[in-house]
């Protein structure tokens, strides 16, 4: 019999399989319990480009109709031009179609509340129990509400150009590839480059999921990105995930230099123009804190997932923030994770200093960061902190914000159960790449060992 894979119900939102643990009914049911929980007023509803996000968004508008909710429909959005719109319209709140970084046959729902920012933990124990109990505010027919469409995606774009220094990097009519993963960024990012006096190709293999490259914009899946960028000698490659939330980018040089540089370069252009607080989760690189250490600035981390970072920012007024995949934050714009912004403060930094990307990064301290997984329930993960946490509490810092993390000089490690994924997440970084290698391949087998019955 096949394994079914089960359904991720989490801080993060809702995701499953198409056909086995997320079906149309399930998320009709998610959409009455969020409407529950809203209170009657307007919902906008966006989503990525996967096959099933049509029949999902269906359901998702029954739902809310069900219970007295107005769906505005905003058909393949970003998720951070969702959030921005939720933010600054009329809307009690918002729902993203959408499995973000999983593969095309995964879909699932991301919860928006009335100020464009995902439910914390408190919201969503308050709606997921709505939703287990089943007591929806069903409504009759005289209090059912028409469905509308949204139509001022390019607000989030404009607000983004209102702060970035747009002549200046219009002066410099750069070459730019972008590769938007066949995903919701293809509405906008075409839009934001043509603002910015850019030369650009939109490098997308197909229409939608189907042909495009791996979900994820890691070095791995940006072979054909990078030579394009070399082929046709652009500037910069962007590469985007489904839901253009997160950033990867490719040098002049065609190299993919990783998703933490994204925020790395972000942190440090902003600090130099802009000194003031950052707040980045736990597993971002210890390059951020050398950055804010020359600037002037503290550094406060939080537990993984976007809403804690966000929490952060907003409590220590940060002037920005992020997560190290590719997740930058700019609360001048918005407070989500946002690859516009992203983009539009990379392109700035390259305008107002003069320098290629390669040169911008040699100013960035070097680390290397491995990350893998390993397969292994929460429970199991779980057992594997404890015994862990015993036997390295006497040899390095340790920190149980999230999962467990152990500091040494200049080289940390950090175990934590997947918010998204049946599977272990293991992040090591260190001075040199033989020396992430060996701390990482030394706690996968400590951490083998331990799974073993």
């Amino acid at each position: 019999m096949k394994h079914k894979l089960p359904l991720k119900i989490g801080i993060s939102g809702v995701r499953g399989t198409i056909g086995e643990s997320l079906t149309p009914q399930l998320v009709s049911r998610f959409a009455q319990a969020f409407g529950t929980f809203l209170g009657r007023g307007e919902v906008i509803i966006g989503r990525d480009t996967r096959s099933s996000g049509f029949m999902l968004t269906q359901s998702v508008i029954s739902g809310l109709l069900s219970v007295g909710c107005r769906p505005v429909d905003a058909g393949i959005c970003p998720i951070p031009t969702l959030q921005f719109l939720a933010r600054e319209s009329r809307y009690i709140g918002g729902l993203a179609v959408t499995a973000s970084h999983n593969p095309e046959n995964w879909n699932g729902l991301k919860f928006i509340n009335h100020k464009g920012l995902f439910l914390n933990h408190a919201q969503s124990e308050e709606f997921l129990d709505i939703y287990h109990q089943g007591e929806f505010s069903l409504v009759r027919s005289h209090d059912l509400r028409v469905v509308q469409k949204e139509h001022r995606l390019e607000a989030h774009i404009q607000r983004l150009l209102d702060v970035v220094e747009k002549n200046s990097i219009r002066k410099k009519q750069f070459k730019v590839v972008a590769d938007c993963c066949g995903g919701a960024g293809t509405v906008l990012m075409p839009r934001l480059l043509e603002e910015l006096g850019c030369r650009y190709r939109i490098f997308d293999r197909g229409s939608g999921f189907k042909g495009a490259r791996s979900y994820e914009p890691s070095p791995e899946n940006l072979g054909p990105l990078c030579r394009e960028v070399k082929q046709w000698k652009a500037d910069i490659g962007l590469a985007l995930d489904a839901d253009a939330d997160r950033l990867a980018i490719v040098n002049e040089k065609g190299e993919a230099v990783g998703e933490e540089l994204t925020l790395a370069l972000c942190i440090k252009h902003i600090l130099e123009k802009n000194p003031g607080p950052v707040v980045v989760n736990l597993s971002t690189s210890i390059a951020v804190d050398k950055i804010a250490f020359e600037n002037r600035s503290p550094v406060f981390r939080t537990k993984i997932g976007e809403i804690y970072v966000v929490e952060g920012v907003l409590k220590h007024k940060a002037v920005i923030g992020g997560e190290g995949n590719g997740g930058v934050i700019f609360p001048a714009v918005h407070t989500c994770r946002d690859s516009f912004s992203a983009t539009g403060l990379i392109l700035e930094f390259m305008a107002t200093s003069g320098k290629t990307l390669s040169e911008l990064r040699n100013n960035i301290p070097k680390f290397f960061m491995i990350k893998d997984r390993l397969p292994g329930t929460p429970e199991q993960t779980h057992r594997v902190i404890k015994k862990l946490r015993k036997r390295y509490e006497s040899k390095g810092r340790i920190s149980e914000l999230d999962g467990l993390k152990i500091s040494f000089n200049d080289a940390w490690l950090h175990i934590r159960p997947s918010n998204t994924e049946p599977i272990i997440r293991l992040i090591a970084e260190a001075a040199t790449e033989e020396q992430s290698h060996t701390l990482l391949d030394t706690f996968k087998t400590e951490i083998m060992s331990l799974l073993k019955p």
